[in-house]
């Protein structure tokens, strides 16, 4: 079986691979590149960018939480200008296919840090809706209907693909991302992190500078399918890419088969850099004995009443 087997789509845009980084957990540019082509991966995500330097949260900004991580950096960035000049030109020059992240604090925000990427040639934005909302007080863009539609107006200037990054931490999941796609999301990207805390027994405070934060790793995957799976059921030709606790070729191969057309691997790649790689060759290796020959076939094998 050749590489090109593991080639998928997500909506008009073709990826070499299912596999991909997530936002926030693989840098700015090719901080990876000591361990592996990064042109091999589907994409690499960029952490989430302002059209503004942001500082972030305060410190300490991450701690575990027995098997899974909290973090609460606050979505810490030099900018997109700043990005522009130094770690663009070595992405771009690594031949990757480059998805951006976007964050912003109001709906113009937003609509500013894409109109700061116009004429890049990347290959899409992913529009982080699930950060705090500062500008409506109401928790989150991604748990808002009118919300998210401001933010998809907003962005509408952007030349390509945008993805829409939605919240596991919302009840109306399945009517957000309907709207999503209502408001001209190319494809849903499923999901952040959950809400979360802990605190240090010793001092009596919680264990992240900013009080909670999300959780990530391995024990929210369960979490993160059935998010995937609920939306693919109600919106059956919608692209999704899927992340969340994705550590393993089992844990890919179900998000496919939940109904992803691409995973993110993000946590898991703190504790093994080479992880995107070595899971791009397991699920080569996996299809090739299971008799599957192209990703397609695994997609939506879930809602298609199995093999």
């Amino acid at each position: 079986m050749s590489s090109a087997r593991l080639a998928t789509h997500i909506g008009d845009v073709h990826l070499r691979s299912p596999i991909m980084t997530a936002a926030g957990t693989a840098g700015y540019g090719t901080e990876l590149a000591d361990y592996g082509d990064l042109s091999a991966l589907g994409a690499v995500v960029t952490k989430s960018l302002a059209a503004f330097s942001w500082a972030g949260n305060l410190a300490p900004r991450v701690a575990p939480a027995r098997d899974a991580m909290l973090n609460s950096v606050g979505l810490a960035g030099p900018g997109v200008a700043a990005w522009r000049d130094s770690e663009w030109p070595s992405l771009r020059d690594s031949g990757a296919s480059v998805v951006a992240s976007v964050w912003g604090r109001s709906a113009a925000e937003f609509g500013h840090a894409v109109d700061g990427l116009a004429g890049l040639g990347l290959t899409a934005i992913e529009v982080n809706a699930s950060c705090p909302n500062l500008e409506g007080r109401r928790g989150m863009f991604a748990h808002s209907v009118p919300l998210l539609r401001e933010v998809l107006e907003a962005t509408s200037s952007a030349s390509v693909p945008r993805w829409i990054k939605l919240s596991p931490n919302t009840p109306d999941l399945v009517e957000i991302a309907t709207a999503a796609v209502d408001g001209g999301a190319s494809a849903l990207v499923i999901a952040n992190t959950l809400l979360g805390m802990d605190v240090n027994i010793a001092t009596g405070r919680p264990t992240l500078g900013n009080g909670g934060g999300g959780v990530s790793g391995f024990p929210i995957f369960p979490v993160a399918l059935r998010c995937v799976y609920d939306v693919r059921a109600a919106l059956p030709d919608v692209p999704i890419v899927g992340v969340g606790g994705v550590s393993s070729v089992r844990d890919v191969v179900a998000m496919l088969m939940a109904g992803a057309s691409a995973v993110q691997v993000g946590t898991a790649g703190f504790a093994d850099p080479r992880i995107y790689w070595r899971l791009t060759r397991g699920l080569q290796r996996w299809m090739r004995r299971q008799g599957y020959d192209s990703v397609s076939s695994i997609v939506n094998l879930a809602h298609r009443g199995g093999r």
